[in-house]
């Protein structure tokens, strides 16, 4: 299986670079792997279009083809990021804006989205400051990446794992949620 990690955080000593490293250490050795660290790739999130440039040619830019053929070669996308101001950060809001286009991760038939990106998977981990007992409140939170964006375009199963609390959460916690996602990530064929 070929497994294309799309990483979203800065700080390559805070917890969730410590996720990352848990996942990439228990993934199965049979699988392929591929890192995408957009921080470290310094990829630009702003999505540009204009008369000349239409947003129908999206799919067509250049600059995104690297990107888009990573997405192609996956069979399984597994997403580690934090929750900043209750969404993902703007580099992977970016990301998504420009590399899963109408075209290459969609298409209208009629007024109805269908996705083209059917048989992949996905496994979106992340963390939050806020405390579970808010989580019936909480509208994003990582929710907007699995049910708007990724089943709309075609991947499914998405599972998706939150460690709530994180900054303040004791270390047993911590240790915790990297025991099990570490299990779960050498669960995946």
């Amino acid at each position: 299986m070929k497994v294309l990690i799309i990483y979203a955080y800065p700080n390559h000593s805070g917890f969730n670079h410590e996720i990352l490293k848990s996942v990439s250490q228990h993934l199965n050795s049979r699988n392929e792997i591929q890192i995408l660290d957009l921080y470290k790739t310094d990829f630009n999130p702003l999505l540009n279009f204009d008369a000349n440039h239409p947003r129908r040619n999206l799919k067509d830019n250049s600059q995104m083809k690297p990107f888009r053929d990573l997405i192609s070669w996956a069979d399984d996308f597994l997403f580690i990021f934090p929750i900043w101001w209750s969404g993902m950060p703007a580099i992977l809001k970016g990301f998504i804006d420009r590399v899963f286009t109408c075209g290459f991760a969609y298409q209208y038939h009629g007024k109805r989205m269908v996705g083209m990106l059917s048989g992949k998977k996905a496994w979106i981990i992340t963390t939050c400051n806020s405390p579970i007992i808010f989580k019936p409140f909480l509208a994003d939170y990582g929710r907007v990446l699995q049910r708007q964006i990724l089943k709309l375009c075609g991947v499914k199963p998405v599972k998706l794992d939150i460690l709530y609390n994180a900054e303040h959460c004791r270390q047993r916690s911590r240790t915790n949620f990297l025991e099990r996602i570490g299990k779960k990530a050498g669960q995946l064929l």
